[in-house]
């Protein structure tokens, strides 16, 4: 079976492979060309330009491409319908008397085209419909050949093999939402002087962050790149008003990612805003500056970014005697680093800087990028909501997709990266499990720990104390 090359390796510069079309005319087969690359299409012939025959087998950027961005004009299992519907009509696999030389010529083709779909998007498998297909365009392709049928039980093996990681994730997922609870509660039924913190749990911002690029990088690799597309999905203006995703959108990863910086976030406020004497709070203002360089040098951008959220929230921003009593120095450079001023001109340049060191690097340590989730999902949504997704002909706009499917395969590369670092069981379940303030909580704490400074504050201080407290 042929190997699937790296990510990396499938968009150039200008987002796609220049030589990919060899065409002589400009339109051809429904498919319009300009200079060797495919601009647009009508559905159909996108159709039949994935599917491979004796003599052709698709580029794998366009494979990627159109798989990414089909789901916007139809289902999943609709497409892969139509594929197996042309692979047996064309290579005529349902006729017993078919010449076996030319299937042998072509099952293999068919073969990795449903490996790289497989590989790439497994979870529109989660379909039943889409696993029923599958198992009978396969089981035709290896019903004369040993070596296919050893490919074939490989290939659903290692399938099945995801889908049952990405369910035992999303339980896991389910058991630590269900336990959370408000660190508030917690204050009230345990005294503050038995209450852990973070730095009595991990007192080294290096191992902290390290920690936290586990968590990144885990949660990065159960998103599926079509996840970024189905979050735009709406109705195809030429499907009779008729959404092509009826059902909930298939987004749980990339919402559970968004909700763990929203949480990080929360939890660096927390801590900051718990301790009573202010020397303690000041402590671990510092500390977390620290963790967010190491994140920084590291490149886990996302948790670098969670760290500044948490420590600009009002509660822990109006703190001023506690900020006096810190050395600001680090975290000014930080902000400047994620100052979001000229599209965040900073973060891009260093976010550039890390994606081109891990291009070249020889350890892990070195690949590992993990972007500011936030900033890629705003971007490729700017992208989808710039262009058209049909052109005035009605054909598809194939050339947002190359731009499209370029950004989303940079974040497979980064996503596919092993973490180096060593598990800490101890961190990872405090970082993940500790019960962090809503924001009312968050106020109380941060005007308990110093006091309102006008009539505004004072009005909600005392309604925070008899809501949250019962203390008027």
């Amino acid at each position: 079976m042929p190997q699937t090359p790296p990510f990396s390796a499938m968009f150039d510069s200008s987002g796609y492979n220049r030589n990919l079309y060899q065409s002589a005319e400009d339109s051809c087969g429904g498919l319009y060309y300009h200079d060797n690359n495919l601009l647009s299409g009508s559905l159909e012939a996108l159709i039949q330009h994935l599917v491979p025959n004796v003599d052709y087998y698709p580029d794998r950027t366009y494979i990627f491409t159109f798989l990414l961005s089909s789901r916007l004009f139809m289902h999943p299992y609709e497409l892969m319908a139509k594929v197996c519907h042309l692979c047996v009509e064309h290579q005529r696999l349902s006729d017993p008397s078919g010449d076996k030389n030319q299937i042998r010529k072509i099952a293999p083709k068919i073969l990795q085209l449903l490996t790289e779909w497989t590989e790439t998007f497994p979870y529109d498998f989660r379909d039943e419909r889409m696993m029923r297909n599958l198992k009978d365009l396969a089981h035709r392709i290896a019903s004369g050949e040993e070596t296919y049928r050893k490919n074939v039980q490989q290939m659903i093996q290692c399938l099945i093999r995801k889908l049952a990681a990405l369910s035992q994730y999303e339980e896991v997922l389910a058991k630590i939402s269900s336990t959370s609870t408000d660190r508030l509660t917690l204050l009230k039924t345990k005294p503050q002087s038995i209450q852990r913190d973070i730095i009595s749990v991990c007192s080294d911002p290096y191992t902290l962050a390290q920690q936290l690029t586990h968590i990144e990088l885990e949660r990065l690799n159960y998103i599926g790149p079509e996840e970024f597309v189905q979050a735009f999905v709406q109705k195809d203006p030429l499907d009779n008003d008729k959404s092509c995703y009826s059902e909930r959108k298939k987004t749980r990863n990339l919402e559970a990612y968004v909700e763990w910086f929203n949480r990080l976030s929360y939890l660096v406020a927390t801590e900051i805003c718990m301790p009573v004497k202010k020397k303690h709070r000041a402590r671990m203002i510092e500390y977390f500056i620290d963790v967010a360089r190491e994140c920084f040098n590291i490149g886990n951008f996302n948790s670098l970014m969670a760290i500044i959220s948490g420590m600009n929230m009002s509660p822990v921003s109006r703190l001023k005697k506690t900020w006096a009593k810190v050395k600001t120095a680090k975290f000014d450079v930080l902000e400047h680093q994620m100052d979001p001023s000229s599209n965040f001109y900073n973060y891009r340049t260093a976010l550039r800087g890390a994606a081109q060191r891990s291009l070249t690097a020889h350890s892990s340590r070195e690949k590992i990028v993990i972007p500011f989730f936030s900033l890629l999902i705003k971007d490729i949504y700017f992208l989808n909501e710039g262009c058209a997704n049909r052109l005035p002909n009605g054909h598809v706009n194939f050339e947002k997709f190359w731009e499209l499917a370029k950004q989303v395969s940079e974040f497979m590369t980064w996503k596919q990266v092993e973490c180096p670092f060593e598990r800490d069981r101890k961190i990872l379940q405090y970082l993940l499990t500790v019960p962090v303030f809503s924001e009312d909580a968050l106020y109380l704490a941060s005007y308990e720990s110093e006091g309102p400074e006008n009539h505004i504050e004072k009005d909600r201080w005392k309604s925070l104390r008899s809501s949250l407290l019962g203390r008027v």
